[in-house]
C-alpha cells in the first residue's frame, strides 16, 4: 500500500486539511473558533521588565515579603499534616519525577510496585478489594462513583442522594458528572452535622441509584449512623458510597463492615500536606465491580521466568485502549502523588498512622474546650465527636471575627453569620496557644 501523503501519520492536519475543516464550519481562521476577551488576550508582550539573575532574585524576595504570613486553621477537605523530609527526598528521584503512565512494565517495576503498595494500603484500610490511583480529587472520585452506579447491573434508578451540607464545590462537580447519564442529584437532611436517618429513609426510594455519606463530615463530625445508611441503601438496591480519607480510616470502622460498596475521598492528607487546592482522589470498591472501575489498576503477576512482577491490568477499561468501551475520561496519571502517599504511610507505619489519627481526635477536642471558655464563643456547635475540625458560634458577626483573626496572623473558615469553622492538626498545633489568645482578644 502506498502512502498518499508524506510525513508522520500521527500529525494528520496538513494545511489543506485545516482549510477544509475551517471551510466546513464557516470560519476564516482558527482564531475565530475561540472567544477570548480582549482584556485577557495575549498581545505578544508579557510586560515583564528584563532583569539579570540578581535583579530577579531581589524582585522575587520583595514580592514574597509582601505575602501575609498566615497560619491556616482551615480544613473542609484540605488538610495540612507534617510531611516527613524522606517523602520529598525519595519522591524527587529522577526515575519517579520523569515517569508517566507505566505502559512498559519491564522498565517500571519499582514505580509499579510502589503504586501496588499504595493500592494495598487502601484495601487494608477500607476492607474492600479493589483500589486505584487515578482520581483527580475527592470531587471527581464522587462523580466517578455516580457514573459507576449506572454501569452496575444490580442497581437501577436515576437518583443520587447526598447530604444537604455537602460542600458546594463537590456538589457542582458531581452535577456535571451526573449530567451525561441523566442522573438527578437530590439531598437528604442532616442533623447536628451528621445524617438524619429518618429523613434519609423518607428520601430514598426504588428510583435511587446511589446514596452518599461522609465520615468525617464536612463539619468535622464523625458519622455514627453508617450502618443504618448502608442498610437503607441495600434495602433499595442502591450503591452505598462513603467519603473519607486514609488518616481517618486508620481509626474509624472499616467501610466494608458498614456495607459500603465504594469509598471515595482525598488521599492527599498523606504525602502532600496543604497543597493549595491540589488533591489526589481515592477510589476503592468491591471486587464485584472490578471491570467497571474508572482509571488505572496495578496488578501483581509473574513474568516468563516465574518471578513476581507488576503491571497495569484490565486496560481495556481505559480510553487509551478502547475508547468505545471506556468507563471514564480520566487520562491524567496521579501516580507520583500516590507514590508520595505510599512513602508517607510507610514512614509512619501502622502504629504511627493510628497515632496520627488519634491526634486528629484529641486536638480539636482540646481546642474546642479552650475556645468554649472564652466569652462570646461557643464550641463545638455540634454535640458530636470531631476529627480535625469543628464549628464554633461567635456572638460577634463571624466575618468580623475572621477578619480580625486574619490581622493577627490566623485564617479560619466563615460558614455562617455567627459561625466559624476551625481545623487543627499536628502541623498547626504549635500555634494553638497564640490562636486561642487571638480569639480571646477579638471575640
Amino acid at each position: 500500500m502506498t502512502r498518499k501523503t508524506r510525513g508522520s501519520p500521527y500529525a494528520p492536519h496538513t494545511a489543506a486539511d485545516t482549510a477544509a475543516m475551517l471551510d466546513a464550519v464557516g470560519v476564516a481562521d482558527e482564531e475565530a473558533l475561540f472567544d477570548i476577551p480582549k482584556a485577557v488576550r495575549f498581545d505578544g508582550d508579557f510586560g515583564i521588565e528584563a532583569r539579570d539573575e540578581q535583579g530577579t532574585r531581589r524582585a522575587v524576595e520583595r514580592a514574597l515579603g509582601r505575602t501575609d504570613d498566615l497560619t491556616e486553621f482551615l480544613g473542609r477537605g484540605h488538610y495540612a499534616h507534617y510531611v516527613p523530609a524522606l517523602v520529598d527526598d525519595l519522591a524527587s528521584r529522577q526515575e519517579f519525577l520523569t515517569s508517566y503512565t507505566q505502559y512498559q512494565p519491564e522498565v517500571a517495576q519499582g514505580f509499579l510496585q510502589a503504586l501496588f503498595e499504595y493500592q494495598s494500603l487502601l484495601v487494608e484500610l477500607t476492607g474492600l478489594n479493589v483500589a486505584n490511583c487515578s482520581m483527580y480529587d475527592a470531587a471527581s472520585a464522587l462523580g466517578e462513583a455516580a457514573t459507576l452506579s449506572q454501569r452496575v447491573r444490580s442497581v437501577s434508578g436515576e437518583r443520587v442522594l447526598v447530604p444537604d451540607h455537602l460542600r458546594a464545590g463537590k456538589r457542582e462537580v458531581l452535577e456535571r458528572y451526573a449530567d451525561g447519564p441523566n442522573l438527578t442529584v437530590d439531598t437528604y437532611p442532616t442533623a447536628a452535622g451528621t445524617v438524619d436517618v429518618e429523613g434519609l429513609a423518607d428520601a430514598v426510594d426504588d428510583g435511587t441509584a446511589m446514596v452518599y455519606a461522609e465520615t468525617p463530615t464536612v463539619v468535622g463530625a464523625i458519622e455514627e449512623s453508617l450502618g443504618a445508611v448502608g442498610d437503607l441503601a441495600a434495602d433499595h438496591d442502591a450503591l452505598f458510597v462513603l467519603g473519607s480519607d486514609p488518616v481517618a480510616l486508620a481509626l474509624l470502622e472499616r467501610p466494608a463492615d458498614v456495607g459500603a460498596d465504594v469509598v471515595v475521598g482525598e488521599a492527599s492528607s498523606l504525602g502532600l500536606g496543604a497543597a493549595g487546592g491540589m488533591g489526589m482522589g481515592l477510589f476503592v470498591t468491591r471486587e464485584d465491580y472490578l471491570r467497571q472501575v474508572p482509571g488505572r489498576l496495578v496488578g501483581a503477576s509473574e513474568d516468563a521466568t516465574g518471578r513476581r512482577a507488576f503491571t497495569l491490568t484490565l486496560q481495556t477499561r481505559e480510553q487509551h485502549i478502547r475508547k468505545e468501551r471506556a468507563t471514564s475520561n480520566i487520562c491524567t496519571n496521579q501516580a507520583w502523588l500516590a507514590l508520595r502517599a505510599a512513602i508517607h504511610a510507610a514512614v509512619l507505619g501502622p502504629d504511627g498512622l493510628v497515632d496520627l489519627a488519634e491526634e486528629c481526635v484529641r486536638l480539636p477536642s482540646d481546642l474546642a474546650a479552650r475556645l468554649d471558655d472564652i466569652d462570646g464563643i461557643r464550641a463545638p456547635v455540634h454535640d458530636r465527636h470531631h476529627f480535625r475540625e469543628f464549628q464554633a458560634h461567635t456572638d460577634q458577626p463571624a466575618a468580623a471575627v475572621a477578619s480580625a483573626l486574619e490581622s493577627e496572623g490566623f485564617a479560619v473558615h466563615v460558614v455562617g453569620d455567627h459561625r466559624i469553622q476551625v481545623c487543627v492538626t499536628d502541623a498547626t498545633e504549635p500555634r494553638t496557644d497564640e490562636f486561642v489568645a487571638a480569639v480571646a482578644e477579638v471575640a
